[in-house]
């Protein structure tokens, strides 16, 4: 605790619309945890209840100079991970354990298909050993690959009705998306009224969406989105004397979580996406007589050379920007046009509209 006081029973916002209720406070005292009403300022504790809760969450309003929230960059790659058919349940179970425990991993799961998110190739065979070593699941990692993202370009709307134009389901769903800005995550509000049906029907649209866009509803996934849910609609439950629950004529969470992503689709589809990919800031120390060719690389690759200069005697330094996904290319030819004396560094910057450029 750097600041003010968590107290038992507080609900506390963990960002991007996750809010918590603490149902168990212990602060370490004297060498031991002692339960306590209250933590504060200075204080160290375990808490209870926060579910959603990983490492690197920063709670409550950050600090002047607190970097945190920008610790653990997003991954550049990703690849999918696979396991023989009786392994494949205890696989993704793993890796979804592995996630709650370390944030470098990022797991997600559409239809049979899991994919991992990476920050490179070391990640990958550290993360191979652990589920061999540890869970006992000899996991197939393919072709490394770089990790896109959608960004919503407009507004998009969709609705649909229980019992009209082919809609299976027990459910009235209307959606309205949103762009949002990059970093403030997925939110979710209400324009119908809340007490138009039972709140677990609310709660299971809301939960769904998350994981759809989590998932991407598309063919990747969309982080940052305002969500709106504009219209709602159920069949009560049937309350006639001596007549048993009619899941035919009764609406069920199941209804909602079966039409919430084909609503969502069709929203996101009306509103329109662009595919953006990671880039990358980099720092090339490099012989001065390889400059031109280098950033003539850079350029070939789709970077941006921006800033060069001497570091020392015949050293010059090269900064720029590149997509991640042609790194690789960089750090194969460098070499070769430095005299074996290039040295690169790269960190993620932010996500951009895919750029059109040579791949090699």
């Amino acid at each position: 605790m750097r600041s003010g006081v968590l107290h038992l029973r507080d609900r506390i916002d963990l960002g991007h619309g996750r809010a918590e209720r603490i149902t168990g406070l212990r602060v370490a005292h004297r060498g031991s945890l002692t339960a306590r009403p209250t933590a504060g300022a200075g204080q160290i504790a375990v808490v209870q209840g926060l579910t959603t809760a990983r490492v690197g969450d920063v709670v409550g309003p950050r600090l002047p100079g607190d970097e945190r929230a920008s610790q653990f960059p997003p991954p550049s790659y990703e690849t999918v991970v696979d396991a023989a058919p009786e392994a494949r349940g205890r696989l993704y179970s793993a890796l979804s354990e592995l996630a709650e425990q370390d944030p470098l991993i990022r797991v997600r799961r559409r239809d049979e298909e899991i994919t991992v998110s990476l920050y490179g190739e070391v990640q990958r065979e550290v993360l191979a050993a652990i589920l061999q070593r540890e869970h006992g699941v000899e996991a197939r990692f393919g072709e490394v690959r770089t990790a896109r993202t959608e960004r919503l370009t407009g507004v998009g709307h969709a609705l649909e009705v229980k019992k009209q134009d082919g809609n299976e389901f027990l459910a009235t769903i209307g959606l309205r998306v949103e762009p949002a800005p990059v970093g403030s995550g997925v939110t979710f509000e209400l324009e119908c009224e809340r007490g138009s049906m039972p709140p677990a029907f609310f709660d299971a649209t809301e939960d769904t969406v998350r994981r759809s866009l989590a998932g991407g509803p598309l063919r990747y996934p969309v982080p940052d989105a305002r969500v709106v849910m504009t219209h709602s609609g159920y069949a009560p439950r049937q309350s006639h004397m001596h007549q048993k629950f009619n899941k035919a004529m009764s609406s069920t969470g199941a209804d909602f979580r079966g039409l919430a992503p084909r609503v969502l689709a069709a929203a996101v589809r009306r509103a329109g996406t662009v595919v953006c990919e990671p880039v990358h800031r980099f720092v090339i120390e490099l012989p001065d007589d390889a400059v031109g060719a280098v950033t003539s690389l850079v350029g070939r690759l789709g970077g941006v050379p921006f800033e060069s200069g001497l570091a020392g005697p015949g050293v010059a330094v090269v900064r720029g920007e590149i997509p991640a996904g042609v790194i690789a290319t960089l750090q194969r030819d460098l070499p070769g046009l430095t005299h074996g004396e290039g040295v690169c560094q790269t960190e993620h910057d932010r996500f951009e509209p895919v750029r059109e450029v040579v791949r090699q």
